[in-house]
């Protein structure tokens, strides 16, 4: 074996075991590549004199690497979608939903579960973060349920499962970041996702309804509930209405090419702002814990990518990628085969690193293998976007997981959050396979929009 596959080898071991020490993952990747990188060079029959004339005139070029990320006018856009989503999750929009839409369904049995699903899914086509979501969620629909009587396994399935749903359905920074790390269309990926997400809040409502119908002490109606009045349901659609028309503004001006997905971030912003503002949640105290977060939540987003962007660097220099392309492409699987190994590699990927990771260091190695397979790029980073939504719920670093356990009263443990949630990530893991033998869920809205 060449001595540079066995550095190779090394530093992908490496990087695994070092993940383990809880050391931040940003200076693990920057870190670890650079030291790997410079051993290698010695390694190779570099002096040392030799080595800190040309080693670090090829280290020089991670600087305009790291410069591109920076400046790159497609990542501009993830600022402005977090800042939107932040500051909606403060306008009052979902509480004044939950409250119309809990009269309307809540005297259904499941019904409050499937109002959390479908405030789930509005939520997600306007905010797209999930921590934010599944703590909103969590703290306007928990107490309602446990006061009905629901299970506390579905209840905290329900809330943790409709968080996630913001990471799929557009606009999301998940998608904006694979857009980029590919050199697709941020457009076309957003069509692509759109039908899949909310075929998933389909698939979680059809769940809960059979749920109702075959353990139906799971899921009880409420005692003695009033006749619904059209005035209720026409409450229920008012409600909708600002969010409704907030998703129009950001999606219809991309899916219509009236805007790029950088200025379409820039309308959501401002329209939370001015949501905010309608509902009189506006004030120096919310844009300032906004600004905070906003700020926090990029730095770390942009912090992890920097870090991947040396690690893909001082691979590829290592000849590692083609390595590993070489090692997907002798697989004996075939085609088909080999797009379903990456995604159970990154299914059980999903248990111990965050989306963030898999899709800025796995993502940039397997993508020329699905390139040179002739697969339709679309079609497979939505897959891939799917498979990831289990990473939000499997243990150990299930973060929607977490988010929950810190909002939810006492007598919902960590074990009824666990067994909860596993009917949902089953239910992802159809919805990938869906996609992947049906790809005209993904492929056909692209085709119709843009031919």
């Amino acid at each position: 074996m060449p001595v540079y596959e066995i550095i190779v080898i090394i530093f992908m071991l490496s990087f695994i075991g070092s993940l383990f020490t809880g050391y931040p993952i940003a200076w693990l990747l920057g870190g670890l590549s650079l030291l790997v990188g410079s051993t290698a060079l010695v390694l190779n029959g570099i002096g040392v004199d030799t080595f800190l004339l040309t080693g670090w005139q090829k280290f020089g070029s991670i600087i305009d690497r790291i410069d591109s990320v920076m400046s790159n006018w497609v990542l501009v856009s993830l600022p402005m979608f977090v800042y939107m989503g932040l500051m909606l999750d403060r306008s009052g929009v979902a509480e004044l939903m939950m409250m119309n839409f809990v009269k309307v369904f809540g005297r259904l049995r499941g019904g409050l579960a499937i109002t959390v699903i479908l405030i789930g899914v509005i939520l997600a086509a306007s905010t797209g973060i999930v921590g934010a979501s599944v703590v909103l969620l969590a703290t306007l629909s928990i107490p309602i349920m446990m006061q009905s009587r629901y299970s506390k396994e579905l209840s905290a399935g329900v809330v943790a499962a409709s968080g996630t749903l913001g990471i799929l359905i557009p606009p999301s920074i998940m998608l904006v970041l694979m857009a980029d790390q590919i050199s697709v269309s941020v457009g076309d990926l957003f069509m692509g996702a759109l039908i899949p997400g909310v075929m998933l809040g389909v698939m979680y409502i059809v769940y809960v309804i059979l749920v109702g119908i075959f353990t139906p002490s799971k899921v009880p109606p409420p005692p003695d509930a009033p006749p619904l009045t059209g005035k209720e349901i026409w409450q229920a659609v008012l409600a909708t209405v600002p969010t409704a028309s907030l998703i129009l503004a950001v999606l219809g001006a991309i899916f219509f090419g009236i805007a790029t997905p950088t200025e379409a971030s820039g309308i959501g912003a401002f329209g939370a702002t001015l949501l905010a503002a309608i509902n009189k949640k506006l004030d120096l105290k919310v844009v300032r814990q906004v600004g905070r977060e906003t700020t926090l939540t990029t730095c770390f987003i942009f912090g992890i990518f920097i870090g991947a962007t040396i690690f893909a660097f001082v691979l590829r220099m290592l000849g590692g990628d083609e390595l590993i392309a070489d090692a997907l492409k002798g697989l004996p699987f075939g085609p088909n085969g080999i797009v379903i190994f990456i995604l159970f590699i990154s299914f059980i990927a999903g248990f111990f690193l965050d989306w963030l990771e898999i899709v800025l260091i796995i993502l940039p190695l397997v993508a020329p293998v699905i390139k040179a397979l002739n697969f339709d790029m679309v079609w497979f980073l939505v897959v891939l976007a799917v498979m990831l939504q289990t990473s939000f719920l499997t243990p150990p670093v299930g973060f929607s997981l977490f988010y929950l356990k810190g909002v939810v009263p006492k007598e919902i443990t960590t074990k009824h959050i666990y067994v909860g949630i596993i009917p949902f990530v089953i239910i992802q893991l159809l919805a990938v396979v869906l996609c992947f033998v049906f790809p005209e869920i993904i492929t056909w809205l692209p085709k119709k929009m843009y031919g």
